[in-house]
């Protein structure tokens, strides 16, 4: 996957939908937060906190807001993208530039500023569990020295869904062939499900 380094590349890497981007771009940017590059897309910031990104897809593109869940949501925009699974997380999705309504944006954008500057966010489980390696993988990364190191340098969310993949197998011979699997993307300092995260 290439290394995007700016707003603009990133809407080159999207040029089926780039005038859209562009536009929603331009709206966000009537704001104060501040623009940067997080995850490979667009992300803005308020003191430092993520407050929406733009991302764009093969059939849609849109905005997420990292606290949407706080928005009133007087349209019903905003989506889920992850029923029961993503807290905080809300999406507002289109799939031609004549969905964008510049004002009824501007409004959700300004809210989800106004909200972060309130110290409205979900806090993060500490109470998480720990992440139980199976011994499978355990073994492996005993003997692969580099396999040990890479897995270590991922998030605790990384290692974690990689460690459920492997334990979910029922059979010796499915964990074989998963561990063959992710061995590579490991290495690659991936997660489990990064090559769907930006398709």
């Amino acid at each position: 996957m290439k290394k995007i380094y700016s707003v603009e590349e990133y809407i080159e890497e999207h040029a089926h939908f780039s005038e859209a981007l562009i536009l929603l771009r331009d709206i966000i940017n009537r704001t104060e937060s501040v623009e940067t590059i997080k995850w490979n897309a667009p992300v803005y910031t308020i003191n430092n906190k993520n407050v929406l990104g733009l991302g764009a897809f093969k059939n849609h593109f849109g905005i997420w807001f990292f606290n949407g869940v706080f928005l009133k949501d007087k349209h019903n925009l905003l989506v889920n993208a992850q029923e029961n699974k993503t807290k905080a997380l809300r999406q507002m999705r289109f799939e031609s530039v004549s969905d964008i309504d510049k004002d009824i944006i501007l409004d959700y954008v300004k809210e989800a500023i106004e909200n972060q500057k309130l110290g409205k966010e979900i806090k993060p489980d500490r109470n998480k569990k720990e992440t139980v390696i199976p011994k499978e993988l355990n073994n492996l990364l005993i003997k692969n020295k580099d396999l040990k190191n890479s897995f270590e340098s991922l998030s605790p969310y990384k290692q974690r869904e990689y460690c459920e993949y492997v334990d979910s197998a029922k059979r010796e011979a499915t964990k074989q062939t998963r561990l063959e699997k992710i061995t590579p993307m490991i290495l690659q300092n991936m997660g489990l499900n990064d090559k769907y995260k930006n398709c």
